[in-house]
């Protein structure tokens, strides 16, 4: 009903920029249509409740927090005692700070995979541009929970990798610095800081994500998920669904199977309350944020930065989020084939290696200033892997030429059939694959020898970059074997319905 009317409405000419407005916000919105539409069938996936699993993660996270607000106090003389007496005193204290902790991980490791999931099957594109931009302020939101809510504890670590994000900010402009600075940390005092972090946690943040929340459901009322883009759909699979029962009790399943997951996990790996904050012991140890903001630290610990300045680092980094919340606007194409999009794909796919990569040398690394050359040789290198990876995969998989009649080989007309197969037995092809073999067991030898090491000896600069480097040799191997396939088997005359077919079971054409 609401998407019939919206596609009504939409048919209709404007008569003014004020009405070309109003149908514009009309149709990205929702404003004016009906809500509970129907669900269509190939909804009933995991991987399209994403968003929704992290609202389910926001729930828990809600009242175990309300719990615990019955004990806690949120002062630089009180904190750090009233969270140990919810801890030790508290009957099944413990268990509801781990849940409340591993939840947030939860809630921002699933905001992340939907917006990346999101990305690469393009959902951003028209009509659902606003969907996009309104996601991402919530993705924003809900690391800003995982910021404020760190420091509440008053532990060493929280105090100082909090001390260390509230420094980031003075890199700021003057003007802005000090106004986010005040909305932050209030008057300066350490009371006042802990007050003003309990209250954004508490009140602030969770009003806006609901607010944005709200919007985002209108929107998806008038829109619908987004159809994949495996192809065209069956009959069944467009069969809608209504919301009650059916979506409703699906979201339950999931919701049950997400909540008994994060029980389990909290129960098997309960969370120790670490030390409490002082100077002497804030000294003693390398001060660094937690694992979502950490890639970011890494950044600013390469000596470039370090030398250019924060400001620079923060510049960059400000770039690439601004490109992501104005992607609908960039990436404008109808198109939405992963085999269509090598550009966007590749570089989302080098986006999430480095974010990992970041913050899985920050991990091992803490502390250290991080050189020109070790940084162009890890992340360049990275990218490089990544890069060559996903451009073999692309080149050896995308059909050139016009895609085989439906009818398959028996409906061509004679003289369109392929030519008899010919074995390619050209010495220069059989040279390069042996040279190829040999560096990949090379590539593959040294790999797996890093590897090892680095599990025997631990992390080093020295060998996360030997390792990368054989990584780099296994993925330049494959994707010029790839290439070699290729070019063999066009020469043979392989069939062209066969790589169709395998683009169809690969989800890319």
């Amino acid at each position: 009903m609401g998407h019939e009317q919206a596609q009504q409405q939409e048919e209709e000419p404007p008569k003014g920029k004020i009405d070309r407005l109003a149908r514009f916000i009309s149709s990205r919105t929702g404003a004016t249509y009906p809500l509970l539409r129907p669900a269509p069938e190939y909804s009933l996936n995991p991987f399209y409740w994403l968003g929704a699993l992290s609202v389910v993660a926001f729930l828990i996270q809600g009242v175990s927090g309300i719990i615990m607000l019955l004990w806690y106090t949120p002062t630089s003389a009180a904190a750090y005692s009233s969270t140990q007496y919810i801890f030790k005193s508290v009957y099944m204290g413990q268990f509801l700070e781990t849940i409340h902790l591993y939840t947030a991980y939860a809630m921002i490791m699933l905001a992340f995979m939907h917006m990346m999931r999101g990305y690469f099957v393009s959902v951003h594109k028209k009509p659902r541009e606003l969907m996009w931009i309104t996601g991402m302020l919530m993705g924003f939101v809900t690391l800003g929970f995982g910021f404020t809510g760190y420091l509440l504890p008053y532990t060493v670590v929280s105090v100082s990798a909090s001390d260390v994000g509230v420094g980031m900010v003075n890199a700021l402009p003057p003007q802005l610095a000090g106004l986010v600075n005040f909305l932050i940390t209030g008057g300066g005092s350490t009371d006042a800081e802990l007050l003003h972090f309990y209250f954004l946690h508490v009140v602030v943040l969770p009003a806006v994500l609901l607010g944005l929340l709200l919007v985002k459901m209108m929107m998806l009322e008038t829109h619908g998920v987004a159809e994949p883009v495996t192809g065209s759909l069956t009959a069944k699979l467009k069969r809608t669904l209504p919301i009650f029962p059916d979506m409703t009790v699906y979201m339950l399943e999931l919701a049950m199977i997400f909540g008994v997951g994060m029980l389990l996990v909290s129960a098997l790996f309960p969370l120790q309350l670490q030390a409490q904050y002082s100077a002497t012991a804030a000294g003693a140890i390398a001060a660094q944020p937690d694992w979502y903001f950490l890639w970011l630290y890494q950044i600013l610990k390469i000596s470039f930065f370090e030398h250019a300045g924060i400001p620079v680092a923060l510049t960059f980094v400000s770039v690439v989020f601004i490109a992501l919340i104005l992607l609908p606007f960039i990436d404008r194409g109808d198109n939405r084939r992963l085999i269509d999009r090598p550009k966007f794909v590749t570089l989302g796919a080098v986006f999430v290696a480095e974010m990992i990569i970041l913050a899985a040398w920050g991990e091992i690394t803490p502390g250290q200033i991080i050189s020109n050359t070790a940084a162009v040789e890890v992340l360049g290198g990275t990218a490089l892997v990544v890069a060559l990876a996903v451009g073999g995969v692309y080149y050896a998989l995308r059909a050139p030429g016009a895609p085989a009649p439906s009818g398959g080989l028996s409906s061509m007309p004679a003289h369109a059939a392929p030519a008899p197969v010919k074995v390619y037995q050209g010495k220069w092809t059989g040279a390069i694959m042996t040279a190829l073999m040999s560096f990949g067991a090379l590539g593959m030898g040294l790999s797996i020898d890093s590897v090892a090491k680095l599990v025997e000896f631990g992390f080093s600069a020295e060998m996360l970059t030997r390792l990368t480097y054989s990584l780099c040799l296994l993925a330049a191997v494959i994707a010029l074997t790839l290439v070699m396939l290729r070019q063999v088997g066009s020469r043979v005359g392989a069939p062209q319905r066969s790589r169709t077919k395998v683009l169809s079971r690969l989800g890319l054409n």
